[in-house]
């Protein structure tokens, strides 16, 4: 019997300079279901949406809805036939509210003069009392958290009457509370007749909520599986192309002197003035990996640019290697020994407009290596990013050539994380180093933060993860509302006592433990 199926994307093949993204590639959407694509950063996952939504068109290959065959020529073409997209990097404008940003280029008219915003704010909140996706639709964009903003981008979708969504990487910017939030929305969606295509990297995600699952690898179709038949391992397998180690392999760490110590630090929110560090103090020390826990907006950001300089302090010290960097610039830290992985890749980790060897050689482009007299050296600056390229495993069309914009955003991550740990400082702060990455690179990203405690370096890493927190972790520092409230050692807890501080519900006194 031949099954009824909504979209069909039949041998499709798309290709950008020096790389074939899809090659050949057919994928078929039931009626109801969650069906999952996974594949490593780079396999063509994003690519293949951007084909079904209308922002590429393919070199080769048909698209077919409810068995017609049709022609998807913009995202106004795939809005038209109930097709919706949350991309990876939401696509909002952040002077705009939450309710201007949901009907841009959908708004209500009065008299075919008026945009009539009564109707329209009727609509949306309607929309979002019935899927329970709470917002505030006078908010503007640039001050909500970044959970909030992927509630507008799929209220977005359901204002225009989408039943094909289409969700890419929907968990990776996400609190572990906001992913169940998410989780449950996918299913009542597909209960509801909605179908649904979900870019993942996440095995446990996609075997909670997918019903079945298409792997990607090198831009090529592997396998579709039911998820029921399958397991993480063999996911895991068909994504990378060999078996994939979920558990952290690492010697009893041996801290040795205090790398970075911060006193009584207070910063308040840009946004309200609340005080957001309250008093913080602690040190991390050569050759540990000390952990800050929390869940998101409970301080982790303020701190890390605070610490980075990408944020003035109201009070208290910061110190490196027994200097006080308190007030120093960004190089001036960079210089006595700091190395970041900022939470932001596009914001604060990458020049978009830039080629991957300058992104690479950012943090040393003004050594006599790699200039003269003002000029760059640009084949020195080349080699050196042919070397991070290829020990980093950077997918990148082009080569050193390539634009950082055009690359999927696990690359992105891939380009900060190779600059940071060759950059060989004495303290690393890593904020959510593995962020959008698949379980090939976790692996290696997580082997290669061990390397650099094991040699002696300090690593500050803050993380959304707790399996991240508990595998990678040599003592753990819980925050909740701009304060420490807990110090772990991983071993003599679990994560079940760690969500109870990270809610709030215990505290010690972490003074008095020192």
């Amino acid at each position: 019997m031949e099954e009824n199926y909504v979209i069909e994307m039949l041998n499709i093949t798309k290709s950008f300079p020096g790389i074939i993204a899809n090659d050949n590639i057919s994928l078929q959407l039931k009626k109801g279901e969650i069906h999952a694509l996974l594949g490593e950063n780079g396999a063509g996952k994003s690519t293949l949406m951007s084909v079904l939504f209308g922002l590429y068109q393919p070199e080769k290959g048909i698209i077919k809805k409810d068995g017609k065959e049709v022609k998807i020529n913009d995202p106004n073409d795939a809005t038209n036939l109930g097709i919706g997209m949350v991309h990876q990097h939401f696509k909002l404008v952040d002077i705009f509210t939450v309710l201007d940003n949901i009907i841009l280029g959908s708004e209500p008219m009065k008299g075919g003069i008026f945009v009539d915003r009564k109707k329209a704010r009727k609509k949306v909140m309607d929309l979002s009392e019935k899927y329970g996706l709470k917002i505030d639709p006078d908010a503007k964009v640039q001050d909500i958290s970044v959970g909030m903003q992927q509630r507008v981008e799929i209220l977005k979708m359901l204002y225009r009457s989408s039943d094909i969504l289409i969700f890419d990487e929907p968990t990776a910017v996400l609190t572990p509370q906001e992913i169940d939030e998410l989780m449950e929305i996918m299913r009542n969606f597909a209960k509801e007749g909605k179908s649904i295509l979900f870019i993942s990297h996440k095995l446990n995600e996609i075997m909670a909520v997918a019903d079945r699952v298409t792997v990607l690898r090198k831009g090529k179709h592997v396998a579709t599986v039911n998820v029921k038949n399958t397991t993480k391992e063999k996911l895991a397998e068909m994504m990378v192309g060999r078996k994939v180690s979920f558990t952290v392999d690492k010697k009893k760490a041996e801290p040795k002197d205090t790398v970075l110590k911060v006193d009584n630090l207070c910063v308040k929110s840009k946004l309200n003035k609340k005080m957001v560090n309250n008093n913080i103090s602690f040190s991390v020390h050569a050759g540990e990996i000390l952990c800050i826990a929390g869940i998101e907006g409970n301080g982790q950001t303020e701190l890390a640019y605070a610490l980075s300089g990408l944020e003035k302090v109201d009070s208290g010290h910061i110190e490196l290697r027994g200097k006080d960097i308190t007030n120093m610039s960004i190089r001036e830290r960079n210089l006595v020994g700091m190395a970041h992985i900022p939470e932001d890749r596009q914001k604060y980790g990458l020049i978009l407009d830039y080629p991957l060897s300058y992104n690479l050689v950012m943090k040393k482009y003004f050594e006599k290596k790699f200039q003269s007299a003002g000029f760059m050296k640009e084949k020195e600056i080349a080699t050196y990013s042919d070397e991070l390229i290829k020990q980093y495993d950077i997918r990148s069309g082009q080569g050193s050539d390539t634009m950082a914009r055009s690359m999927s955003g696990g690359n992105q991550q891939k380009v900060i994380v190779a600059r940071e740990l060759d950059y060989d400082a004495p303290l690393l702060i890593a904020v959510q180093p593995t962020r959008g990455l698949d379980v090939g690179a976790i692996e290696y990203i997580h082997k290669q933060l061990i390397k650099v405690r094991d040699e002696g370096s300090a690593i500050l890493l803050i993380s959304l993860e707790l399996d991240e927190v508990m595998d990678v972790s040599d003592r753990i520092l819980v925050m909740y509302e701009g304060e420490i409230v807990g110090e772990f050692d991983p071993k003599k807890t679990n994560v079940k006592e760690l969500g109870l501080y990270m809610a709030g519900a215990k505290r010690q006194n972490v003074e008095e433990k020192k």
